[in-house]
C-alpha cells in the first residue's frame, strides 16, 4: 500500500465517523433528550428539524467523501466486474455498495422532505395531526438511516478481515 491508499483509507475512516458517529449521536442521544426541550411537540420538531439541517453541513460532505473514497477503494472491482460475482470479497462489496445506494436514496429523501417549507407548515398547524406525521417520517428516516449506516459498517469490517462464505 502507497500512502495515497493510506492517506484515502484514513480520509474514509473519518468521513465514516462523521457521518455513523453523528447520525447514532443525533438518534440515541439527541432525539429523545428533546422531550426536556421546549414546551410543545411544534417546538422540539422545529429544533429537530434546524439541528438536521445544521448536521447536514458536515454530514453530505462526508457521505459524498465517503462514496468517492469508497469508489477510488474498490477500483480494482470497477476495472474487472466479473471480480463482483466470482469473489467472496466482491459479493460482499456489491451488496455494500447497493446499500450505500439505498442509505444515500433514503438520506436524500429525509433531507429534502425537512426543509423550511416543512418548518413552516409546522408553525402554520400547530396542534394538527401534520405535526404527527411529520415527527413519525424524521424518526423512521433517521433509524433507518441509522440501521443501513451500521449494516454498512459492518460490511466493511468483513471486508477488512477477509471474510469468506463457506459454500
Amino acid at each position: 500500500m502507497n500512502i495515497i491508499d493510506g492517506f484515502v483509507i484514513w480520509i474514509h475512516l473519518l468521513s465514516a465517523s462523521i457521518w455513523v458517529g453523528g447520525s447514532i449521536f443525533i438518534g440515541v442521544i439527541l432525539a429523545p433528550m428533546l422531550k426536556y426541550i421546549g414546551n410543545s411537540m411544534e417546538e422540539r420538531i422545529i429544533l429537530m428539524i434546524k439541528i438536521g439541517r445544521r448536521f447536514n453541513n458536515i454530514a453530505f460532505p462526508s457521505f459524498i467523501i465517503l462514496i468517492s473514497t469508497g469508489l477510488y477503494n474498490s477500483r480494482f472491482f470497477f476495472e474487472y466486474p466479473y471480480n463482483f460475482i466470482e469473489t467472496d470479497y466482491g459479493i460482499l462489496l456489491l451488496i455494500k455498495i447497493v446499500l450505500v445506494i439505498i442509505t444515500f436514496t433514503i438520506y436524500i429523501i429525509h433531507i429534502k422532505s425537512f426543509g423550511k417549507e416543512t418548518e413552516g407548515k409546522i408553525i402554520d398547524n400547530r396542534g394538527s395531526e401534520y405535526i404527527s406525521i411529520i415527527r413519525s417520517k424524521i424518526i423512521n428516516y433517521g433509524r433507518l438511516t441509522v440501521i443501513l449506516s451500521i449494516i454498512i459498517l459492518l460490511l466493511a469490517a468483513f471486508l477488512d478481515a477477509g471474510i469468506k462464505f463457506n459454500y
